[in-house]
């Protein structure tokens, strides 16, 4: 019971805060975020991706993949639930199949059996699916660890944490926060190549990562059939080549 009203609070106040940022003005708490962004920064630079590249460089490739796979199956489920909140129940239905298949045949989804079957793989979440109902993303937030969110994503985050995620029904606490360790590990090795990018090609990093976040969310809520400007000389678009919404 506790648990649903925290959950309804939530939702209630990102509905009520996603007037807080203007489309002028989509980063009101800039000041904040500077100040976190560049506390992730140092602390990815110190802990985080020499971990990760210690964990790339010893971990067989083989292995890599199977662990990047089983928590995708994860996030499979939960966006069959958020497929079906927004009345997709053919991607529902789809990625309800996926879950199914790669948690039994691809044993516990270590392998990505049903891609080979040629099923979509799909990614929705909580966020998304607030937007979808016209929910704005309220002001730009960068949260601790995480990085890049909205208050509407942000909300939408909490709100699945406490509901959907089935890393959150493991009981041990041990082996729940050893399972979120190594999923943030292996999402962070998969990104080391992109982070070097962004280090070297972007005089402000922050304002790149925070347009380009904008700009991806909102192609994400549209299922990928948006195409805005960052800049004059900028143009991103998200036709999820290989991830569908």
């Amino acid at each position: 019971m506790r648990t649903k009203l925290l959950t309804l609070v939530t939702v209630v106040m990102i509905t009520l805060m996603s007037g807080c940022a203007t489309v002028d003005n989509n980063d009101p708490l800039e000041a904040i975020n500077r100040g976190v962004y560049k506390f992730n920064d140092v602390s990815d630079k110190a802990v985080f991706k020499p971990i990760a590249g210690a964990y790339k460089a010893v971990i067989p490739s083989p292995v890599r993949t199977g662990v990047s796979n089983f928590f995708a199956n994860l996030g499979t489920f939960v966006t069959a639930i958020n497929q079906a909140l927004q009345f997709k129940f053919n991607k529902a239905a789809e990625s309800a199949g996926r879950f199914v298949i790669n948690s039994t045949i691809g044993i516990a989804g270590l392998f990505d059996v049903a891609s080979t079957q040629g099923i979509p793989r799909y990614k929705e979440d909580l966020g998304q699916t607030l937007g979808y109902w016209g929910v704005g993303n309220g002001a730009y937030l960068v949260l601790p660890f995480i990085g890049p969110s909205t208050i509407r994503d942000t909300t939408g985050l909490v709100a699945e944490s406490m509901t959907i995620d089935p890393l959150m029904y493991v009981d041990d606490p041990a082996a729940r926060n050893a399972l979120i360790g190594t999923m943030f590990i292996s999402k962070r090795a998969e990104m080391l190549p992109g982070s070097d990018l962004l280090d070297e090609a972007a005089l402000d990093p922050y304002s790149f990562m925070r347009d380009a976040y904008l700009q991806r969310r909102a192609n994400q809520v549209a299922d990928g059939v948006v195409t805005t400007k960052l800049n004059d000389n900028f143009e991103i678009s998200d036709p999820t080549t290989q991830t569908k919404n």
